[in-house]
């Protein structure tokens, strides 16, 4: 944990807002538990976002926040009462945005990790809470599920409203932490989740963003490793290699000395290695995951959709088309194969 970290009350009014990432089969709906956030993921996109952007006078005045990207990880304003205001609002709200994609599903925190500490966990607690007493299907994700286990009673009283889920991108601690400098290590993330799914908790899997380091060996020993803790889903995605983030997370690794990963994650600038990289990675977890009976779901990037020939498009667009095989806030939709890779492969 950074001790850095400047931390304060976030001003802010909002409660619970509208989200795009039904497009990605996560949700219609987030509700955030904090601005910034204590791990500092140096490819973290959340610092570019509207969120962020827009409010630098506040985060200044809150935070003593000069740039809100390259001090990510430095600054973290709570929402406290967070819950109660919820509550309030949802016994007011007359009515429900409900996506295919995204079945009216609230994702806690999309912004930031909920579970990064103590305080963020209780402001949490609360919000699973009121959104389950209210019947709202609940998505958690965290690098944190060991800390989020202190609430293992409301994950289960929640039962069939609640899932959670964490990011495990790679199992290789130094990776990992070169580029994830305060977030804890994968095998705990695994650890934790899979205590959740023994105590009966549905689970999910972001396997987010995988390394130009993995090959397809190292990408089976993960997806074997993720099984264990019974995910109704595991999301992929390679690493887009866009924005000042990525340059930070180039950065990062050299700084770290993981001299391998600075050097591939350098060469995705060019962009027809970027191609070959993320959708060797994308056809690779589909083959695996269809050979281990696993509920594998890809996220190709629509830049990657864009660029890509003319036969893998039609593949890359099957799956940001397909439906989710995950059965989080009864779905009904009926259960589809995954989309053909056109070239044999290598």
């Amino acid at each position: 944990m950074s001790e850095k970290t400047i931390t304060g009350e976030d001003p802010t009014k909002a409660i619970l807002s509208e989200s795009g990432l039904n497009s990605k089969h996560l949700c219609d709906y987030v509700v955030n538990v904090a601005t910034g956030c204590r791990h500092g993921c140096k490819f973290c996109y959340v610092p570019s976002t509207p969120n962020i952007r827009a409010r630098p006078d506040m985060l200044k005045e809150e935070a003593d926040v000069d740039n809100s990207q390259k001090e990510w990880g430095q600054y973290v304003l709570y929402r406290d009462g967070l819950g109660d205001r919820l509550d309030d609002h949802l016994e007011r709200k007359r009515t429900w945005r409900e996506t295919r994609r995204g079945r009216g599903v609230v994702g806690v925190s999309f912004s930031t990790d909920c579970y990064m500490d103590g305080r963020s966990g209780e402001i949490t607690r609360n919000v699973i809470k009121a959104l389950t007493n209210h019947g709202k299907f609940t998505r958690i994700l965290t690098r944190n599920p060991i800390l989020a286990l202190q609430d293992l009673d409301v994950f289960k009283k929640g039962g069939q409203y609640v899932t959670i889920g964490s990011s495990i991108p790679c199992m290789d601690p130094k990776q990992v932490g070169a580029i994830e400098p305060n977030a804890p290590a994968p095998k705990h993330r695994l650890r934790g989740l899979k205590e959740f799914d023994k105590n009966g908790v549905q689970t999910f899997v972001s396997m987010s963003p995988t390394y130009p380091t993995q090959n397809k060996n190292d990408l089976r020993n993960l997806l074997e490793q993720i099984s264990e803790c019974n995910p109704a889903v595991i999301f992929h995605e390679p690493i887009n290699p866009r924005g000042g983030n990525f340059e930070m997370t180039v950065e990062a690794a050299r700084d770290a000395e993981e001299t391998e990963l600075a050097t591939e994650l350098d060469q995705l600038r060019n962009r027809d290695r970027w191609i070959e990289y993320a959708t060797n990675h994308l056809r690779w977890v589909q083959e695996i995951g269809q050979e281990l009976g696993l509920p594998v779901h890809l996220w190709p990037d629509k830049q990657l959709v864009k660029y890509a020939s003319d036969e893998e498009k039609v593949w890359l667009q099957s799956w940001r088309d397909r439906q989710s095989p995950e059965e989080f806030a009864e779905r009904d939709t009926p259960t589809e194969s995954a989309p053909t890779y056109p070239i044999q492969a290598k």
